[in-house]
């Protein structure tokens, strides 16, 4: 069966796959050491740095090191972020706690990016899933920063499908300062993927629309499934990455 499926599977063209060699072994030793420096500074906990370090090493040797160089921005602004207002996150009972991120959290947000970049190499049309790349990390660092730093800025949010006021850290809530700060993080992500080489500059724009897309989208899933129990937070976060993807090919198409 597994023979079946094989014989199915598109291969990269030879071009390709010499970028892939040239990429495995620089790869695996910088993502490697991103994941120990990760660990130490007690970001993730120990599956969060062995995800971590599969994803962002598929992600560098199928995208490039460009992004690995996006992947890295998301990494300190969650870091950043997360660290943030810490003492009044502990009032809300929403800080992050202090083993770091798991691999759930870690696939959560960077398991798009890593299917796009994968799916780059498969295609013949590699531009389409690098900006899914790009759209879908411009979303996760959106998204965290949003969430990290309106938490640390006020102890209120505004929940997004009622507008009715909330304390901060509730799943669907936002805040002005917070949605500010996820649509600079998804502005400077989209500059960051651009500079990379991963979509050219003229769209720029649609990852950063995209992004910010994708933010507000988590925050209504927040609100209208999470609060209920329905979906996980993991699961939110991971939907709202595709939906950015896919948003980003749709805007792309209707320009």
């Amino acid at each position: 069966m597994i023979a079946i499926c094989l014989a199915f599977v598109p291969w990269p063209e030879p071009g390709v796959l010499a970028a892939l060699e040239r990429h495995f072994w620089p790869g695996l030793a910088v993502t490697v050491v991103f994941g120990v420096v990760a660990r130490l500074l007690r970001a993730v906990d120990l599956s969060g740095a062995l995800a971590g370090v599969i994803v962002t090493w598929l992600l560098y040797i199928t995208a490039g090191p460009g992004a690995f160089a996006a992947v890295a921005a998301v990494f300190v602004l969650a870091f950043i972020t997360t660290r943030l207002g810490y003492r009044q996150k502990q009032f809300l009972g929403t800080a992050e706690r202090r083993g770091g991120r798991t691999a759930a959290q870690v696939l959560a947000n960077l398991g798009t990016a890593t299917a796009c970049g994968v799916a780059s190499v498969l295609t013949r049309r590699p531009e389409l899933w690098l900006l899914g790349v790009s759209a879908a990390l411009a979303e996760a660092a959106a998204d965290t920063v949003s969430s990290e730093y309106g938490q640390a800025r006020g102890s209120r949010a505004y929940l997004i499908t009622t507008w009715e006021v909330v304390p901060a850290g509730t799943d669907g809530g936002v805040s002005l300062p917070g949605t500010l700060a996820g649509i600079a993080a998804s502005v400077l992500l989209s500059l960051i993927c651009a500079a990379a080489h991963l979509v050219p500059r003229h769209w720029i724009a649609v990852t950063f629309a995209a992004g910010i897309l994708g933010m507000l989208a988590d925050s209504y899933l927040g609100a209208l499934l999470e609060r209920r129990r329905r979906l996980n937070n993991d699961q939110v976060n991971f939907l709202s990455t595709i939906i950015a993807a896919l948003l980003a090919a749709l805007l792309v198409r209707l320009l």
